[in-house]
């Protein structure tokens, strides 16, 4: 394994770790700021919202610069907001510290996956994308319960310092360790010691969107998402109130669920390289199939736990081969790779908002989980399509 994927998925681990860990802090960040617990979800929501806007604009931003300087800077600015918000006297400082560390995000993980994929060979270019996001899965089990950890030992202010840490890290890893010409040449095209290939212009980034194909991936990674977070943002209802779990249970239920993520990325990541399309499609229908089953037995514990665990390999299973084909079929377009983050971002919120409709029209807790395999189900088609397009022409997605 290169060191550069290494250094990689630990940026993305200390990512994570600051996106999930303030669930778990949020009682004492709204006690010592004497904010309402309203108030202290906005670091949550405003994290969300900036790394929708971030993926863009910085991506945008920096188009012609080296893709391992942009690397560079990007983790700095996580530890600049991580920085913040440890230190913050105040609520308004700690929402900055929030949304300065989050709009790193988006472009981290969809410059990095150019990046990663570039340190490996082609026929290995999902199984590295799959490693860094291996820290970002790994965050997902550790974040909640890391952060409720440190923060009941040694303060909520101790839990960001920690972050910080990790960031520190990871750009001092990132420098060393990453070559100057990692993600520079395109998808397909073997370095032939000529140096650096310089990036796309901001112009030629955008004409990528003129494949249909990228436009494609992206619909079907957002309701991929929407799919599975459709069901997941309300899965404690489903738990507690049909299941028959306290709420003490959740926690090690979410674990469960994160342990899913872990393996569904390292899966689908193999799987992609081998037939990236038909691994996608199969994933994809799978999750449909998981959420259906899962709303037919949520009554019972036993099934629930099962299913959860099965929820989280066939949620992700399919992320490193959408990141790969998007990348692909834009020609290693650093935009379309940071498009695909804040697609899954929107395929969040619209997963969220449907799944929350269907409760308050009072059709239960395991209404979510129907209106997710509905979402999925819509995804596998537009992945059947796009994979159709590609086998009935050349391959080019015009």
């Amino acid at each position: 394994m290169p060191g550069g994927l290494v250094a990689l998925a630990l940026g993305g681990f200390g990512i994570g770790l600051t996106e999930f860990l303030i669930a778990g802090l949020l009682p004492q960040v709204a006690s010592s700021f004497s904010v309402s617990e309203a108030a202290a979800g906005w670091l949550i929501s405003g994290y969300a919202l900036s790394v929708a806007v971030g993926a863009i604009a910085l991506t945008a931003a920096t188009a012609r610069l080296p893709r391992k300087q942009v690397l560079i800077g990007l983790v700095a600015l996580f530890v600049i907001g991580n920085l913040l918000s440890a230190v913050a006297p105040n609520y308004p400082v700690m929402l900055l510290g929030r949304i300065v560390a989050a709009l790193c995000h988006g472009s981290f993980f969809g410059i990095g996956s150019l990046v990663a994929r570039g340190l490996v060979a082609p026929e290995k270019k999902s199984q590295a994308v799959a490693i860094m996001f291996a820290g970002l899965t790994l965050a997902n089990v550790l974040g909640v319960p890391f952060g409720a950890l440190v923060g009941e030992r040694w303060g909520w202010r101790a839990a960001f310092w920690a972050v910080t840490a990790i960031g520190v890290l990871a750009l001092a890893g990132i420098a060393a360790l990453v070559p100057a010409w990692a993600g520079q040449a395109p998808p397909g095209r073997t370095r032939d010691g000529a140096g650096p290939v310089p990036p796309l212009g901001l112009a030629a980034q955008f004409r990528a969107f003129r494949s249909w194909q990228v436009w494609l991936t992206l619909i079907a990674t957002a309701l991929g998402y929407g799919g599975m977070f459709g069901a997941f943002s309300y899965i404690a209802y489903t738990f507690t109130e049909v299941s028959g779990f306290t709420p003490a249970d959740v926690a090690w239920l979410l674990m469960v669920y994160g342990v899913g993520l872990v393996v569904g990325n390292l899966v689908g990541g193999r799987a992609a390289d081998r037939d990236r399309d038909r691994a996608l499609v199969l994933a994809l229908l799978a999750l449909t199939l998981t959420l259906m089953l899962f709303g037919l037995l949520a009554e019972s514990a036993v099934a629930s736990v099962v299913l959860v665990f099965v929820l989280g390999v066939t949620g992700f299973a399919s992320v490193p081969g959408m990141i790969t084909r998007v990348t692909d079929y834009a020609h290693g377009a650093a935009l379309a790779a940071s498009a695909n983050v804040s697609a899954s971002n929107v395929g969040n919120a619209l997963g969220a908002w449907l799944g929350g409709l269907a409760i308050s029209a009072g059709l239960g807790y395991t209404s979510p989980l129907y209106v997710g395999a509905g979402i999925a189900l819509v995804s596998t088609v537009v992945m059947v399509i796009a994979a159709r397009r590609v086998a009935g022409r050349d391959g080019s997605g015009t």
